[in-house]
């Protein structure tokens, strides 16, 4: 029966039984594959955005609450909910999946069902892990996230290097959460239940908290990436397909800072406070390296994806500013990272699409034959750099000034990574945009088409609300946000 109260299970539900739609059609009915799969996903968003709708803003509870018993003797129980903070992760996976259907709508045609498939499974792992509220179970989808993007990389991927990838993003990030999952142990041993809610209740040693929160840091610090565990991200996006990246950018790489605002800050706050001087100096060498190197790059995937790193660092001093500025600008800002990097991996997309090349140098000139494109391009570019009026704008003022507050001159250093952000993006867009056209290499150049244009459209409308009117979604984070501060320091 249809209640409000069933909103989330239905939400949840709805991509997973897209799935098994899908898997019982024929593999050579193509075009009933993708209208399927992009109608399921486009039916979980509207229900994504309902739940949106009848969120009140004013609880600083979790909301529709769905529990479940599992292992009763075990004290194991599935529970969902949802608060402010989670509820914009959810709508942001809901999103980003028809996207990455209407990217890949002519651009795969090899296991099209599979892939499709591969993509609805994800979804329904992303959003339980966005709203599941249970120790125990966040880490057992947390991982399972990884086996469909595994599968996306080494099958679809578009270079001989792909498996290579494939296993550098797979052992990473498993082998960071090996330790979590000892913890994991650990916590069910002294508390007897991994339920997220009476877990709060209970108050860790100081020691415990050292140590768990040091081994839940080494499993998140591999997904976000922090530096020196990033490696995996470039190499992951330059050979995922264009909707791998558009996911792994989009969602994947905010499961980490997920993970720090939803366990580590509440469970852990003693440990968080100890280590975050240790947070922030790795955070800064992230930002200015990951610059640094993004303008050295030839292959226009790479130079997106160390971006990445530089903006999910940004995020990391934020959050680990502990005030509710800062923290509200960190989710904005990862909202708004999803917004923008997804976007230029489309963008990145609709070139290779054409021309079966991503490295820079065979580029040139496109302002005079692709001006749709290109406008596109520099509109994103601006937002990546963060032009007032845009999402990333926003996020990164909040964290500017949550960050002032604790430490000025981690603000300083911060600020110079945006100004080399701008350097590497505005270098970039000039070498695609101006410049010869490279008629040696590449002949034939096509506008965006009608399908092109409607994936950017959400993507740049949602940009810009972020930008201009940020309020609609701060004013349903705040007081989920105010709630997590005062768990940290009462």
């Amino acid at each position: 029966m249809f209640t409000i109260q069933n909103l989330l299970i239905i939400t949840l539900l709805l991509p997973l039984l897209g799935s098994i739609f899908l898997s019982i059609t024929p593999s050579s009915e193509h075009s009933l594959i993708r209208s399927t799969s992009l109608n399921f996903s486009c039916i979980t968003f509207i229900f994504s955005l309902f739940l949106w709708f009848f969120f009140n803003k004013s609880l600083g509870s979790f909301q529709f609450v769905t529990k479940f018993f599992w292992i009763p003797n075990l004290n194991l129980n599935i529970v969902f909910g949802i608060d402010g903070i989670s509820i914009f992760f959810i709508i942001l996976t809901t999103l980003l999946i028809p996207l990455c259907f209407l990217t890949s709508w002519t651009s795969i045609n090899k296991n099209l069902k599979e892939f499709f498939l591969a993509f609805l499974i994800m979804e329904f792992f992303l959003i339980i892990v966005f709203c599941v509220l249970d120790l125990l179970l966040f880490y057992i989808f947390f991982e399972s996230v990884l086996i469909p993007m595994f599968l996306i990389i080494g099958i679809w991927g578009s270079r001989e290097r792909k498996i290579r990838a494939a296993f550098f993003f797979f052992l990473y990030t498993l082998l960071g959460s090996l330790l979590m999952l000892l913890s994991i142990l650990y916590i069910y041993y002294q508390v007897g239940t991994t339920d997220y809610e009476i877990l709060l209740t209970f108050s860790f040693s100081n020691k415990e908290q050292f140590l768990l929160w040091l081994s839940f840091f080494v499993s998140f610090a591999a997904k976000i990436p922090m530096v020196p565990v990033h490696l995996w991200l470039p190499e992951a996006h330059v050979e995922a397909p264009t909707a791998g990246s558009v996911i792994l950018a989009g969602i994947l790489l905010k499961l980490g800072t997920y993970g720090f605002i939803r366990f580590s800050f509440p469970l852990f706050p003693q440990a968080c406070f100890y280590f975050a001087p240790f947070v922030y100096s790795i955070s800064i060498i992230g930002i200015i390296y990951t610059s640094f190197t993004a303008i050295r790059q030839t292959d226009f995937k790479r130079i997106i994806a160390y971006t990445s790193v530089a903006h999910m660092n940004l995020v990391m001093v934020g959050l680990f500013s502990f005030n509710v500025i800062g923290i509200e600008g960190a989710i904005l800002q990862s909202l708004s990272h999803g917004f923008v990097a997804s976007a230029l991996f489309l963008i990145i997309g609709v070139v290779y699409e054409r021309h079966h090349t991503r490295m820079v140098k065979y580029y040139g000139g496109l302002v005079h034959l692709m001006p749709i494109y290109i406008i596109i391009f520099l509109f994103f570019t601006m937002a990546n750099i963060g032009l007032p009026g845009t999402s990333s704008f926003v996020g990164e003022f909040l964290i500017m000034v949550g960050s002032f507050k604790v430490n000025t001159v981690v603000t300083f250093l911060s600020a110079t990574g945006m100004i080399l952000g701008g350097c590497y993006s505005l270098w970039l867009f000039n070498r695609i945009a101006y410049g010869n056209l490279k008629t040696q290499y590449i002949q034939k150049y096509l506008d965006l088409n009608k399908r092109e244009f409607f994936t950017f459209l959400p993507l740049i409308l949602g940009t810009l609300v972020l930008g201009v009117y940020p309020e609609i979604f701060l004013n349903s984070i705040h007081i989920s946000v105010n709630m997590l501060i005062e768990i940290m320091y009462f």
